[in-house]
């Protein structure tokens, strides 16, 4: 937040709200309005000077398009809400025409909500009864303007508020709405964190961000490894075209003695599982099929027992967290050795490749705490194994992953 805007906030006291509100005051940006006025001839004439507007000649006895601004009460010390929506037009249009100004007075979520229907419908008013062809164009595109801002805080919001409610599920979240995770959503977490004045508040949400960040970052990794994806897709079509059930769970199988079933693919069926389990539209035939599929997949995995399984074992129970990450990062130094070792204090992979694996992991914890048949998801009950997990998640995801994705591009080019 500005300088300005915040000695503003600091300086003016606004009665209708509380002065020991936890965030700034949206009025605020409209210092004007704390000025008392005892002519309503002044407040219109200060609100719409004619060098700025062709409206003019406004008195506390004229009806401005239809509204009588002398019968309405007071909503803010000397303006009404006519006045007040109007004061708000002229502030939009003149005094902070950019879209960026707007976003910082908009993401004031429940005071806006109080005004903006009456804001709007204050707009339409003023459009029906302008003569002027210029200026009822810009009170049309000033309309539409604001109500595209507002709908798209409106999204981020909901976006916003699904990610702080549901902190572990950020993955899911992502590959669910990854097209919302954009660049003006991250902006709009900058500006709600402004609008904060406890020190906490604002670190929650910058820290809430970073974390959705690193996700959107290890999905689109994903999503860009086409080849692995290719495959695990093809993989998965053949499996769907099974001609039953028996068959599909056999191909399943018959991909894990060969040690084809990857970890691209695992994802691929957890994530199809997780969407059937949630829809509310699909069948529930389709639902019981995707079912037994990841059932299948979760029961070869016991036979597959890949290095990064028995890696994260190993990790887990390593009690001092000092000793779990030097052994978290000796096994991705040791990823170039010709002769991987059975000893789990040599086990090594990618942090690419583990950080799947924890996926998994957690996937198959989440999606069927009672009844999944992957051991070392049920072993996950206990509260501080999932925790340690997760930090080994964060870590990766934080420490690792973006340096190992930046080298493969250096290497690419």
């Amino acid at each position: 937040m500005s300088t300005m805007a915040n000695a503003t906030i600091r300086t003016l006291q606004i009665s209708i709200f509380s002065p020991t509100s936890s965030h700034g005051d949206f009025l605020a940006y409209f210092p004007s309005l704390t000025v008392r006025r005892t002519s309503t001839h002044k407040v219109l004439k200060h609100t719409f000077s004619p060098s700025r507007h062709p409206l003019c000649c406004l008195t506390a006895k004229a009806s401005v398009a239809g509204a009588d601004v002398a019968t309405e009460q007071e909503v803010v010390k000397g303006y009404t809400m006519t006045q007040l929506c109007d004061k708000m037009i002229d502030f939009f249009m003149n005094k902070k025409p950019t879209t960026k100004d707007w976003r910082k007075i908009l993401v004031y979520r429940d005071d806006w909500n109080k005004y903006k229907d009456n804001f709007y419908n204050r707009c339409q008013v003023r459009i029906d009864a302008e003569n002027d062809p210029s200026f009822k164009q810009k009170l049309v595109l000033l309309a539409r303007k604001v109500k595209k801002v507002d709908n798209e805080i409106e999204k981020h919001m909901d976006l916003f508020k699904e990610v702080e409610e549901n902190p572990l599920d950020i993955d899911a979240i992502v590959a669910k709405r990854r097209k919302d995770f954009n660049g003006e959503f991250f902006k709009h977490l900058n500006v709600l964190a402004d609008i904060y004045n406890s020190l906490d508040r604002q670190d929650a949400i910058i820290r809430l961000g970073a974390k959705c960040l690193s996700a959107v970052r290890v999905y689109d990794c994903t999503l860009e490894n086409l080849d692995s994806l290719e495959t695990a897709q093809s993989k998965f079509d053949e499996i769907l075209n099974s001609a039953s059930l028996e068959e599909a769970c056999s191909k399943v199988t018959s991909l894990a003695k060969s040690k084809e079933l990857d970890s691209s693919l695992i994802l691929l069926i957890n994530s199809s599982w997780a969407a059937a389990k949630e829809s509310t539209s699909m069948k529930n035939e389709v639902k019981e099929i995707m079912y037994q599929i990841y059932k299948a997949t979760q029961k070869s995995l016991r036979s597959i027992s890949p290095p990064e399984i028995r890696l994260l074992k190993h990790l887990l129970n390593i009690a001092d967290p000092d000793e779990r990450f030097t052994a978290l990062a000796n096994s991705f130094s040791l990823v170039d050795d010709a002769e991987p070792s059975k000893n789990p204090d040599d086990l090594c992979t990618t942090p690419k490749e583990l950080h799947k694996w924890i996926k998994i992991m957690l996937d198959a914890y989440h999606l069927n705490k009672e009844e999944t048949d992957l051991i070392a998801a049920r072993k996950l009950g206990d509260p501080i194994i999932i925790q340690r997990l997760i930090i080994l998640k964060q870590i990766i995801e934080e420490d690792y992953l973006s340096n190992y994705i930046q080298k493969e591009g250096e290497e690419a080019e």
